[in-house]
């Protein structure tokens, strides 16, 4: 009898630490779950984020509690050479990103061959940033528009004109969202920068983009627009070849599409990114430069479109020579740039 007394003792004592674990865990589940809604409703605040309704609420609030889990997790990593932050896209998978965001919808490779005016170019600066140039206009912000190849493509042209007339002018993407339609390029269904340039040389310039402003949304084209500046082609650099992008990079701004539905690159805020990605291209940015950081990593300097709160104020810089002749996320694989 006192044998069976102790034993139920001791089932009771294990019945009350084990309610005591779970009571415990479940009050530090809801502590950390407390401290996750205020950093979501200081998120919502910074970026102007209003829902529809509860349920959307805590779906958005899920995949940011995931998308959250994620970033202090790489940053975790000290052998990691970037980190990542809790940007505009937090609160989004990568698929709705992607949807939105990105935009390149074309051939790998041009069916168009061209030259390569800078084959022979033997000595090249051993780093090069062409904002300190003056030929790269403020960052700018596609929106809710997969229009990246019309950005990379403008951003290019904005250069050339720059190193040819000595003016930098920030040119109209809109009208070649607008304007760009007897092709492949569907303005924010996606295109690729060399329809961009066909479009540009045949349209006889760009307007400013003052006097044609960007919506973010399809629209139609104005058809009195004033041309400001004009391109004569493109060429195209030769594919998968970060020798050749580097020569063409240290003369002037090259437009590059690149593989950027990751988390990494969604979420990039600083460093050298070195992030793991494919090579199925869905996005298109600006080559503006290169250089070598502090450890001797050398990197690509991106400009993208998706405004200053996302990477290094809007940049990225991205390891170049890597072990892939395709280079880092693909960044050599469709490289063009406009000639003036």
């Amino acid at each position: 009898m006192e044998f069976i007394k102790q034993l139920w003792r001791c089932v009771c004592l294990v019945l009350i630490l084990m309610l005591g674990t779970w009571s415990s865990e479940a009050t530090s589940r809801n502590l950390q779950d407390a401290s996750m809604y205020g950093r979501d409703e200081q998120w919502m605040v910074r970026y102007g984020r209003e829902y529809n309704d509860v349920n959307e609420k805590h779906k958005r609030f899920e995949i940011f509690k995931k998308n959250v889990a994620y970033i202090e997790s790489s940053n975790s990593d000290v052998n990691k050479s970037y980190k990542l932050s809790a940007n505009q896209f937090a609160d989004q998978t990568n698929e709705e990103v992607k949807a939105s965001r990105n935009g390149f919808r074309g051939r790998e490779h041009s069916t168009k061959t061209t030259s390569f005016k800078y084959e022979n170019v033997t000595v090249v600066p051993a780093t090069m940033d062409w904002r300190s140039k003056g030929a790269v206009t403020p960052m700018k912000d596609q929106g809710q528009c997969g229009n990246c190849w019309a950005f990379a493509a403008v951003a290019t042209v904005e250069g050339i004109t720059q190193l040819t007339t000595g003016k930098l002018i920030s040119l109209s993407e809109q009208e070649v969202v607008d304007c760009d339609t007897n092709g492949e390029d569907l303005g924010c269904g996606g295109g690729w920068p060399d329809g961009a340039f066909e479009f540009i040389n045949q349209n006889n310039g760009l307007s400013f983009e003052a006097s044609y402003n960007y919506t973010s949304v399809d629209g139609r084209c104005n058809t009195q627009a004033t041309h400001t500046t004009n391109i004569t082609g493109y060429e195209d650099v030769p594919a998968s070849n970060e020798e050749a992008l580097l020569k063409a990079v240290a003369n002037q701004p090259v437009s590059v599409c690149i593989n950027a539905g990751e988390n990494d690159f969604l979420y990039y805020t600083s460093g050298v990114f070195a992030g793991s990605c494919g090579l199925e291209m869905d996005h298109c940015v600006t080559a503006i430069g290169y250089g070598v950081s502090d450890d001797g990593t050398k990197y690509w300097l991106l400009k993208n479109s998706w405004g200053t709160d996302w990477g290094e104020e809007g940049y990225m810089r991205m390891q170049r020579d890597v072990y892939a002749k395709e280079g880092l996320c693909g960044v050599a694989m469709h490289a063009s740039y406009p000639i003036a």
